[in-house]
């Protein structure tokens, strides 16, 4: 094919190139701007056939809030959520999903029938459900149930050769059928499961010791010797190894009943026992925010007066406990909220109590929520303070660089202070940091003047020193939120020359043309996405 134009006369989607459209595609919600040539909404997996057979090479694109620039690219954006958005029916406690269906729609639909896909990310009113997959998505209710890899029972996928393929686990009978396959299925099963015999020990070895990972191939995941599942390498592979097309998950019962018990910290120095002292209790979520971030929600107390749809008085009254903590004992260091939840009421106030008490030789001040409205008030800081703030300082963007770190939670004691002694260097700095604190995953959001050349400088030296840190601690540069253009030119130092070739070489059995989404996990340049900063 000589020419983008001809791509309309062989499929029977749109295909847009006017200057605002590939203007809206030149960002999702990252750091970067890359202008693609064509933005194209396929109709049908025939379709996709035709385009992967087109030459050109191909991004899917989702929702859009991706925030490493998966979706960027200089050539065609593949956006699914036009054409393949088909919710299915639930069978039992399974349901078929296309993948452009959004997160919010999709949820609606299963709380019908009282089930839940539990890995939703903090982006769940934007996101859909092929980035989820695509990034292997994890948010608050991660803790008690995994991420989104463990709810994926099979996909369909376009392949290199433009056809579509069924992956789902395979047991060793199964297995040895595919092996012997005389197509690019069989050529890409034998790869695969020749790469992984060969390095096992090395792959296992590799993984990293967090409750959360995203960053390379999860190859670790798809062959423990019983059971062979390529869905696992698909889940978290940001589109570079096909194009998903149809997604089976297992969907879970949510709790009716939940209780909150806040805790607020003034310093750091107990918190791994604090931590270990509630998750004996099992909350289903355990999260936190620090003082920037509460500080943020006093602030801005009247947008919070809209998203809690209260008055003023009411929702201030909302925030007494906290102005009460501030004038006593001042700001605190960190809040953490555990969220126990189950089937009986009685029960879960027992346990938020039992982990109260826990907390008493400790000396710090904790509180259990009363009402619903109270656990929605902190599930709300947690989430929307970060918003808030990016609205309300003009000049200012987004800048999530460092947004996405993991160690493991009892090194946090001895993490955070040196993470904070980084950050302190940089004083000019505005910033939230909310996370996971159950998993020790953090978020970190500056917000930056990126027409401001110093602060440009600041992006790759300030990440430089957070990933070196976090690299020390054992963890991971990115626990739910993927490697993208931002993440991938560290996996080398992450994993090591060995494990970064096998990386190289599951893209090569999937995709040895680099068709689909290059440029993203391996074969990546952090110059070149430096060079592709927003220049405002």
């Amino acid at each position: 094919m000589d020419s983008l134009s001809e791509l309309k006369r062989v499929i029977k989607g749109e295909v847009l190139r006017a200057p605002e459209v590939l203007d809206k595609y030149s960002e999702d919600a990252s750091l970067f701007k890359i202008k693609p040539q064509a933005v194209v909404f396929p109709k049908d997996a025939a379709d996709l056939g035709a385009l992967v057979r087109s030459g050109f090479s191909l991004s899917p694109r989702g929702g859009g809030s991706d925030m490493t620039g998966g979706p960027l690219t200089e050539s065609v954006v593949v956006d699914l959520t036009k054409h393949f958005n088909r919710i299915g029916e639930i069978k039992g406690n399974r349901i078929s999903v296309e993948p452009g269906a959004f997160y919010r729609d999709f949820e609606k639909e299963t709380l019908k029938h009282n089930l839940l896909l539990p890995s939703f990310p903090a982006s769940r009113e934007l996101c859909t459900l092929g980035g989820m997959v695509a990034n292997n998505a994890a948010g608050e209710k991660t803790l008690s149930y995994g991420k989104t890899n463990r709810y994926v029972k099979s996909l369909k996928v376009i392949l290199r050769d433009g056809n579509e393929y069924f992956f789902k686990p395979l047991n060793q009978k199964e297995l040895t059928e595919k092996l012997e396959f005389n197509n690019l299925e069989g050529e890409i099963y034998r790869g695969v499961h020749k790469l992984i015999n060969e390095n096992y020990e090395a792959i296992q070895a590799a993984r990293p010791k967090v409750s959360k990972n995203s960053a390379g191939y999860a190859l670790w995941d798809v062959w423990d010797k019983k059971t062979f599942d390529l869905t696992q390498l698909f889940t978290g592979s940001q589109g570079t190894l096909g194009i998903i097309t149809e997604i089976e998950f297992e969907l879970v019962r949510p709790k009716p009943y939940s209780k909150m018990l806040i805790i607020f910290l003034r310093n750091t120095e107990s918190l791994a026992e604090i931590i270990n002292q509630v998750l004996r209790e099992k909350p289903e979520t355990f999260e936190s925010y620090d003082d920037h971030t509460l500080s943020l929600a006093l602030k801005f107390l009247p947008q919070f007066v809209k998203l809690l749809k209260g008055n003023i008085l009411g929702v201030a009254w909302k925030f007494l406990p906290e102005f009460r903590m501030i004038l006593t004992g001042g700001m605190p260091k960190m809040v953490l909220t555990a969220e126990f939840t189950g089937d009986d009421p009685a029960e879960i106030e027992a346990r938020a109590r039992i982990a109260r008490a826990a907390l008493e030789p400790f000396g710090v001040k904790t509180r259990i929520t009363k009402s619903a409205k109270e656990v929605e008030k902190y599930h709300l800081i947690r989430r929307e303070s970060f918003n808030l703030l990016r609205h309300r300082l003009k000049g200012r963007k987004a800048a999530p660089f460092i947004d996405d770190i993991i160690v493991r939670p009892e090194k946090l004691p001895e993490f955070l202070p040196e993470l904070d002694k980084i950050l302190d260097e940089y004083p000019s700095l505005i910033y939230g940091m909310a996370g996971h604190i159950g998993d020790g995953n953090f978020h970190i959001f500056p917000l930056m003047d990126l027409t401001d050349p110093k602060t440009r400088e600041i992006i790759p030296a300030l990440m430089d020193e957070v990933y070196r840190l976090i690299l020390r601690f054992g963890g991971s540069l990115t626990a739910e939120h993927n490697d993208g253009l931002l993440r991938g030119p560290y996996l080398k130092q992450v994993y090591g020359e060995k494990i970064y070739h096998l990386f190289e070489e599951v893209k090569r059995i999937f995709d040895p043309e680099n068709i689909f989404n290059p440029g993203k996990k391996v074969g990546t340049s952090l110059e070149y996405a430096l060079a592709h900063l927003k220049s405002g």
